[in-house]
């Protein structure tokens, strides 16, 4: 994409002249993840944490057609508060800019931006995957081709709990992405530490992970790379409570006929209620985190690939 369209923040763009560490982040998870003003609060909280750890925040979006990198405290409130904000995947941006919408924007279409503006590292909550009935209906998020088509490295707290992980792991080693687990041999479940299924790679610090996208880079390999970090263990979810509540959730879905961008908000809202929003907690929690572990990749990211 054309990041001359984008508007840049200039705390950003100084940050990438100089080298410094930027860390983008997606708006889906405050216009569509969390309710207000819990999504306005936590998003800025984000932006905070990743400053603290050495980092610039870059929050993406879409207002009133214009793509931002690194929104502004209004900005974000804007796009958390007002009713009608669309959910814009890749695919959906040039509708958004010709439409002149207001667009919180998924992970696949975070990475896209990010990578068009030379933002190397981007933190969300859970990426999309592979649908519990993909094999039916062909439900596989965006979000996977992105990370195998971008050159950036993807944060989180592994695929949302609704999707069917282990599907989602073969996908991405179809499509070459290489995917650690930040400090645990199982791939996580999104609000639970263990899903069950081994991850592929077990890194040990979040300098090995940059040293690897480093190396990935350096040898001109096409594609992201994805780091999924363990939710903390204070505010996981019991593996049968999650399982419980998605597998209620994801019944109720199918009921209503819900599909497409409304399906994943949906869920979300449910498993809060189901829960009695401690699925909503371990959300926040989550997110914080990944903030914490991006903006430590990014910083370490940025000295193994400056130019010698």
């Amino acid at each position: 994409m054309n990041s001359r369209l984008f508007a840049v923040a200039p705390r950003v763009r100084e940050a990438l002249d100089h080298g410094r560490p930027v860390v983008a982040l997606e708006s889906t998870i405050i216009a569509h993840g969390m309710p207000y003003p819990a999504n306005v609060e936590t998003a800025l909280a984000v932006e905070s944490i990743v400053r603290e750890h050495g980092a610039e925040p870059a929050t993406l979006g879409v207002l009133d057609g214009q793509i931002i990198a690194g929104m502004s405290p209004a900005e974000i409130t804007c796009i958390g508060s007002t009713p009608g904000v669309v959910k814009a995947c890749e695919r959906d941006l040039p509708w958004a800019v010709a439409t002149r919408a207001n667009a919180a924007v998924t992970a696949g279409a975070s990475v896209a931006i990010a990578a068009a503006c030379g933002i190397r590292v981007f933190v969300t909550g859970g990426i999309g995957g592979v649908g519990l009935e993909a094999a039916n209906d062909f439900d596989i998020s965006a979000d996977l081709p992105a990370l195998a088509l971008h050159p950036v490295l993807t944060v989180c707290a592994g695929a949302k709990a609704f999707m069917d992980i282990a599907a989602t792991l073969q996908f991405l080693e179809t499509w070459r992405v290489p995917v650690a687990t930040l400090g645990a041999p199982d791939y996580p479940l999104f609000y639970t530490r263990q899903s069950g299924v081994p991850s592929p790679w077990n890194a040990q610090s979040e300098d090995e992970v940059a040293r690897v996208f480093a190396a990935r880079l350096a040898l001109g390999q096409q594609g992201g790379l994805l780091c999924a970090v363990p939710v903390p263990a204070a505010h996981e979810l019991p593996a049968a409570v999650t399982a419980e509540a998605t597998t209620r959730a994801w019944r109720e879905s199918r009921s209503a006929g819900l599909a497409g961008k409304d399906l994943t908000p949906f869920l979300l809202a449910r498993v809060a209620e189901l829960t009695g929003g401690e699925s909503l907690a371990a959300n926040i929690a989550l997110i914080r985190n990944n903030a914490r572990a991006g903006a430590a990749i990014a910083g370490a990211l940025v000295l193994y690939t400056r130019p010698s």
